[in-house]
């Protein structure tokens, strides 16, 4: 493993992808997003993914120059077609957007059809714990997990989110319906490691901790089992039927690679219209308090809440550079015509 700064890394995302037809201001938020992303420790949704979203491009399952327009306004609720353009932008786009709604009634709801992968589903959590507000996001995807009870792959691994904003560092769920993400199981299988606990189902129907047999199979292993499963399924219904997209299902015939024009949801609760700054301090203290007081699992370990881990290596890889993989960093300075 080699270290990069994070100057070093946006420029080379961001000429990578200006390389591959998108404008410079539109490649440069994407770049800084791909690298927060590698920067606190979610390396499969940022530099490891600036292949994939290349190869996207280049396909034309991204149009790099499309922006978000509205097409119903409910007051407090909006929803966009996102016109196949960059996920990350048009995800910013809608989370501000929510932002902006819930500043004036307490609560605002965008929602997105017809937008494209978001890369890093927890950078607009933080995004709105950042702004002062509760965040809650999800997306659907193309079907990459069999729904309990099934072999082959039936239904999304939709990633949800929720965010609470707190001072001394924001409490940010990010999670997809599996176990481990696709993404995980990449990683620990580049480094040549296995899953602390099992992941999915190898070859002859067992749960195993290998990820490179579990992403032989893609037969990933649903949060609580079948819980996980329902789970995704109602996300992907809600979300379609909240932005007028597509279902899963609909997706998988849409056929443009992962999450091409999948459907997305972003809530945003101003707590300070409801409560005072005091109670919503007590109300998170008493809880870090609470999570902190309990007894570890092992001698003098450590307990962390949602969120907690992201900052302790964001704080790291700031100080001591960005942790990559040498083949997928190659790979990214050859896009960049650095190589």
């Amino acid at each position: 493993m080699t270290r990069i700064s994070f100057d070093e890394m946006k420029a080379t995302i961001k000429q990578a992808f200006i390389i591959a037809g998108m404008p410079d201001d539109k490649a440069d938020i994407c770049a800084r997003v791909h690298t927060e992303s590698s920067r606190d420790g979610v390396y499969s949704h940022g530099l490891n993914r600036v292949e994939r979203y290349v190869d996207y491009l280049g396909k034309g399952w991204v149009d790099p120059h499309a922006e978000p327009t509205l097409d119903t306004n409910l007051g407090a609720m909006e929803v966009y077609n996102g016109n196949m353009g960059p996920g990350i932008l048009n995800a910013l786009f809608a989370m501000n957007r929510a932002t902006e709604i819930a500043e004036k009634n307490g609560l605002g709801l965008v929602s997105l059809n017809n937008t494209t992968h978001w890369m890093r589903g927890g950078a607009y959590g933080w995004l709105a714990a950042e702004k002062g507000f509760i965040g809650i996001c999800w997306t659907n995807t193309e079907s990459c997990m069999p729904a309990w009870g099934a072999t082959s792959g039936g239904i999304g691994n939709n990633p949800f989110i929720m965010a609470v904003p707190r001072k001394e560092g924001h409490i940010v769920l990010d999670m997809a319906m599996s176990q481990y993400s696709y993404g995980k199981l990449q990683v620990t299988r580049l480094k040549n490691q296995k899953l602390p606990y099992p992941g999915g189902f190898d070859h002859n129907g067992n749960l195993s901790d290998d990820p490179g047999a579990i992403e032989e199979t893609r037969r990933v292993l649903p949060i609580g089992f079948w819980k996980g499963s329902g789970f995704a399924i109602l996300l992907d219904i809600i979300s379609s039927l909240l932005s007028g997209g597509l279902t899963t299902a609909a997706i998988d015939k849409h056929d443009k690679g992962s999450c091409g024009s999948c459907c997305q949801v972003f809530i945003a609760i101003n707590p300070l219209k409801i409560n005072t700054q005091e109670f919503i301090d007590k109300v998170l203290n008493e809880t870090i308090a609470q999570i902190k007081g309990g007894v570890p699992v092992k001698e003098k370990g450590d307990i962390y809440y949602p969120g907690e881990n992201s900052l302790r290596t964001r704080k790291e890889n700031t100080e001591l550079g960005i942790q990559v993989d040498d083949g997928v960093w190659a790979k990214v300075k050859e896009l960049a015509g650095k190589s």
